[in-house]
């Protein structure tokens, strides 16, 4: 209740009651009508702004909410893990396999080159967790590019690895004839003793003296281009292409067990020594060209032979002694 005050009339010789004047009355009441709003406006936004008037469904949207970017956070973590597995990848991917394979590496802007495209991520741009939505996709872009190309770099690598089993198996690497069946090394590749003029004349394989109808071993997969006694000198002769630049030959054959055109594999049986052409006793010539150049075949015997037996075929191959053709 408004507290009432008094004057003294002296007129009248008595307290009379202040009336206010009707102009401050509506003052007053403007004013606390003003008053009033402010802090209701200030209440109203107090309490938006706090959980204290959320409804049930707010209150459910807001855990999902949150719940949400919690695992957004937590797939940002596997999405980082699973990058850095790639990267380590990528690394052998460069620096073993295509390096054991004499392969360019795959250069380092091609597989972190951006997306491309203008406002890619648009459909999030004002949405409240738009950098984090933003951020996300782009590492998760990222990494599926990153493991397309590495796919397609595994395939390439696929490849060269069938064409590296292919190539091994085509270079010349084991002995023509087998031990059990080796009298002995009769003579080696250089310049020896020819049997019929005895002037020292480089000699272009190795002899292996044997009995006639010895086997004889294809000593890398490969193809038959010759098998005829046309070429001057090496009597029945099979000459094979193992492709890589690699040819080898057999000369002085009793008999022949391909045909020219066949399809041959290391260990197959294609022939039989003997002692035909210019030759002083029975054996086989042996013979390995790389580039189109005659080289040492004692380089290529690591297929079968021991390091040992190897050392001892070396020491005999090494002694300037009389060819046998």
């Amino acid at each position: 209740m408004a507290k009432v005050k008094y004057y003294y009339d002296p007129e009248k010789l008595a307290f009379l009651k202040i009336r206010p004047r009707y102009s401050k009355r509506i003052s007053n009441i403007i004013l606390f009508i003003l008053s009033s709003a402010v802090f209701g406006i200030l209440t109203l936004f107090f309490l938006i702004n706090t959980d204290i008037l959320e409804t049930p469904k707010e209150k459910i949207q807001s855990r999902e909410l949150t719940e949400f970017k919690t695992n957004y956070l937590l797939l940002n973590k596997k999405i980082d893990l699973i990058a850095e597995v790639l990267d380590e990848l990528e690394v052998r991917d460069n620096d073993i396999y295509r390096a054991y394979f004499n392969t360019a590496p795959i250069p380092e802007e091609q597989r972190k080159s951006g997306l491309g495209g203008i406002n890619r991520y648009k459909s999030f741009k004002g949405l409240s967790n738009e950098a984090l939505l933003t951020t996300t996709n782009e590492k998760v872009d990222e990494i599926a590019k990153q493991t397309a190309i590495q796919s397609r770099s595994l395939d390439d690598i696929i490849e060269l690895a069938k064409g590296k089993e292919k190539f091994l198996a085509s270079i010349p690497a084991i002995q023509p004839i087998k031990n059990e069946n080796l009298k002995h090394m009769a003579s080696g590749y250089g310049y020896r003793s020819d049997p019929f003029t005895k002037i020292k004349k480089f000699h272009a394989g190795m002899d292996f003296s044997t009995d006639v109808g010895t086997p004889i071993y294809a000593t890398g997969d490969g193809k038959v281009i010759r098998a005829n006694n046309r070429l001057s000198g090496y009597g029945n002769l099979i000459e094979i292409d193992h492709g890589y630049g690699y040819l080898t030959r057999y000369a002085h054959l009793s008999k022949y067990n391909v045909k020219q055109g066949q399809t041959v594999k290391r260990g197959d049986i294609i022939g039989y020594s003997g002692s035909t052409g210019r030759s002083s006793g029975p054996h086989l010539h042996y013979e390995v060209h790389y580039q189109g150049n005659v080289v040492n075949p004692i380089n290529y015997y690591y297929g079968e032979i021991s390091a040992k037996e190897f050392e001892l075929l070396s020491q005999e191959a090494n002694q300037e002694n009389q060819s046998l053709d």
